[in-house]
């Protein structure tokens, strides 16, 4: 029998209040081994699919799956614990405390690993390692994207979501965030991932989803979707 989705949402509809529906029936799903992005316009409900399968949102019909089994509207740090770590955009540092401090906060699910974990992360990450002692707000915008992964893959996810990684870097440094978001992927860790620099996302990317207006537009391996003309008109702009 077929191994189940590592994640599956299906038939997603939530807002930010009972009337406001964002989503309208999104459907997303992430395979072992798989890189996953997110593409599409402003407002297109790619932020809000994430923090709906994180529990920071409510779902009002549908269903979010972990590895076959339901984990929909649970508490977000019951879905934190069992397996989705969730990097939002802003705001997922700590400025004032230093880079080990920050993973030692996200080793909260695991006190007694968390040690050795750190050591491992630092292993991985030898400009973390450098910088352990410094205050988080030190650190470069690309450094803190890395740290706030870092923090992320302290509970050993079974899958990771990031929302906009890229945003507000330089293009030199979105490209090395790319290069160590790939790696972390080849090294097992399942990734899905909303980015607005969509031609970047559909060459790392192993399978996107383009959202526009809360709903499914397109599929697919991302290589066939950034070869076709309309796509690559409309939401990339390209000819």
């Amino acid at each position: 029998m077929a191994e189940p989705p590592v994640l599956e949402a299906k038939g997603i509809v939530a807002g930010y209040s009972a009337a406001d529906r964002v989503l309208k029936g999104v459907d997303l799903t992430v395979h072992a081994g798989e890189l996953v992005a997110v593409i599409g316009p402003n407002g297109a409900g790619k932020s809000t699919l994430f923090k709906t399968i994180a529990g920071l949102l409510a779902a009002s019909e549908g269903d979010i799956t972990l590895q076959g089994a339901p984990i929909t509207n649970w508490p977000a740090r019951k879905i934190c614990a069992a397996g989705v770590a969730f990097v939002p955009q802003e705001q997922n540092i700590f400025p004032s405390m230093s880079v080990r401090e920050n993973l030692e906060i996200g080793g909260f699910v695991d006190p007694k690993g968390t040690p050795a974990r750190i050591e491992q992360l630092f292993a991985r990450f030898p400009m973390l390692a450098e910088k352990r002692r410094h205050a988080a707000r030190t650190l470069s915008g690309g450094q803190r994207q890395v740290l706030a992964m870092a923090m992320a893959l302290m509970v050993e996810p079974r899958v990771l979501l990031l929302d906009e990684p890229s945003a507000g870097l330089s293009p030199i440094a979105a490209e090395s965030l790319f290069e160590t978001i790939v790696a972390i992927n080849r090294e097992g860790t399942p990734i899905a991932m909303v980015e607005q620099n969509a031609v970047e996302a559909l060459e790392v990317a192993s399978r996107a989803y383009i959202l526009v207006d809360g709903r499914n537009a397109r599929t697919g391996p991302a290589a066939e979707l950034s070869a076709d003309p309309e796509i690559r008109r409309i939401f990339l702009g390209l000819h």
